[in-house]
């Protein structure tokens, strides 16, 4: 399958496509390229049998030969029903999942089993060609260089250590056909003795050579383009992300310039009904409604606030020099229901700790974290703040007394406009704003969570003074 001009194209693949046209396309390295080209394998092992024999009339053993290439075909055949079984993400295509987080294809060394078996199969493919040299005339069939082309494969396909057992093993297999196989017509020299002469010697530490040679620059060559994908990969998604905070960008500005107008005229309104009604005879509930709408006011503007800041311009604003105390205290301020926080008063040291940051976006990002966590945790639940100091960081605990949460929705966390909320009480920006302030600061926010149990948010804040900050 060619790539459009839309596809995202990896440099292995374009290595696959190039080097190996007749191979079905797949990953380089991974789980699903083996597979092929095994059976690649396959089919030109018992393609050159054949025409050996029919066409240039070398007498072979047959027998051995085919069942050796048998041999391949089948453990090929229960590779491929393993690898299907085994987990459905080995049944790799040749395009990654470019903004999801994770490759569609399996690199064989992302998982110890698939590792191990891989290995498995190319020490078994050296031990089955060194066999079927055997009965083809030993180290003086051509097709002995095969050797240097499992141990490029095996280069490719698993890490350094094991690729150098590989080449171990191939080693030992060439000294093996070079002194022990059944003589051919045409191909074995007629004074071949089995000895190991001063010939025998130098072909085997050229072998050797040679074979060390490959294995080195093939593994490091592949690990270099290894690293290369996860750079590209890691890339794409940071791109993604910023198209996102763009959008979301937009989005606060947009939303912020059309509801200025309403609520300034609400507010107006409101604070002329409060104005009108001062000395009338009303009952106390009025009072209360009309300071209600003023707080409700003043939240709205504060959340459009947040949403501009903590989508795009929070790291614009001025920054101070605090303490985790008085970040702590710009905190709670605007906290509502303050009688269900409980402040874990730290020692000296941690209270006392400078930081350099724009306050008012990580104090309102801390508050979100508060907010989710009193909602978590009912009408009654309370939530825990509590400040450590972590080498060359803050951390920053914000436990609730909620139900917990499953490992799939921590996992979707912090993603836009997701919410486990009921419809009406969020629209899963919060937490997406939150972390973007605090990883924008050098920061990090994980959260840690089993059914049941309740939920802690860690948020990770560095003590150092940012560069360039006065």
């Amino acid at each position: 399958m060619n790539a459009t001009p839309h596809e995202a194209v990896l440099p292995s693949e374009r290595i696959n496509r190039l080097a190996l046209p007749m191979i079905p396309s797949a990953r380089l390295g991974s789980s699903t390229w083996l597979l092929h080209l095994r059976t690649f394998a396959v089919a030109g092992q018992l393609a050159t049998i054949l025409f050996a024999g029919w066409f240039v009339g070398v007498q072979l053993w047959y027998t051995p030969l085919l069942a050796l290439v048998a041999l391949t075909a089948v453990t090929n055949i229960g590779y491929g029903f393993w690898l299907r079984r085994f987990d459905p993400q080995l049944r790799d295509s040749a395009e990654p999942l470019i903004g999801s987080g994770r490759p569609a294809v399996m690199d064989l060394e992302e998982s110890p089993g698939v590792r191990s078996v891989a290995l498995g199969l190319m020490l078994l493919d050296l031990i089955t060609l060194t066999a079927m040299l055997y009965f083809s005339g030993g180290a003086a069939n051509p097709f002995s260089f095969f050797y240097f082309v499992n141990l490029a494969v095996g280069g490719v396909m698993i890490r350094p250590r094991a690729a150098w057992s590989l080449t171990l093993v191939a080693t030992l297999g060439y000294a093996f056909v070079l002194r022990h196989s059944v003589p051919v017509m045409g191909l074995t020299p007629p004074d071949a003795s089995g000895e190991f002469d001063l010939r025998s010697v130098g072909m085997m530490l050229a072998f050797a050579a040679c074979a060390s040679v490959v294995t080195y620059f093939v593994t490091r060559t592949s690990g270099l383009l290894r690293e290369r994908e996860r750079e590209l990969r890691e890339k794409e998604l940071a791109q993604a992300a910023d198209r996102r905070l763009e959008a979301l960008t937009t989005l606060a500005a947009g939303a912020a310039h059309e509801l200025a107008t309403p609520l300034s005229t609400i507010d107006v309104i409101a604070r002329e009904l409060t104005h009108h009604l001062e000395g009338v005879d009303k009952p106390p509930s009025v009072d209360e409604d009309l300071k209600l709408i003023d707080h409700q006011l003043e939240l709205c503007r504060q959340i459009l606030q947040r949403m501009r800041g903590a989508a795009g311009d929070s790291m614009a604003q001025q920054w101070y020099r605090t303490t985790v105390g008085d970040l702590i205290d710009a905190t709670l301020e605007g906290i509502r229901d303050p009688h269900r926080v409980d402040v874990v008063d730290g020692v000296d040291a941690v209270e006392n700790q400078t930081l350099w940051m724009p306050e008012e976006a990580v104090a309102q990002a801390i508050r979100n974290l508060i907010h989710n966590g009193l909602d978590a945790s009912g009408a009654s639940g309370r939530v825990r703040v509590e400040s450590l100091l972590d080498g060359n960081g803050v951390r920053i605990i914000v436990t609730d007394q909620g139900q917990g949460m499953t490992d799939d929705v921590l996992g979707r966390l912090g993603d836009p406009f997701f919410t486990t909320k009921e419809p009406g009480r969020g629209i899963g920006l919060g937490l997406y704003l939150t972390r973007n302030v605090v990883s924008q600061l050098g920061g990090s926010l994980v959260f840690q969570s089993q059914p049941n149990q309740g939920t802690s948010a860690v948020v990770t804040l560095p003590v150092s003074k940012p560069d360039g900050v006065q």
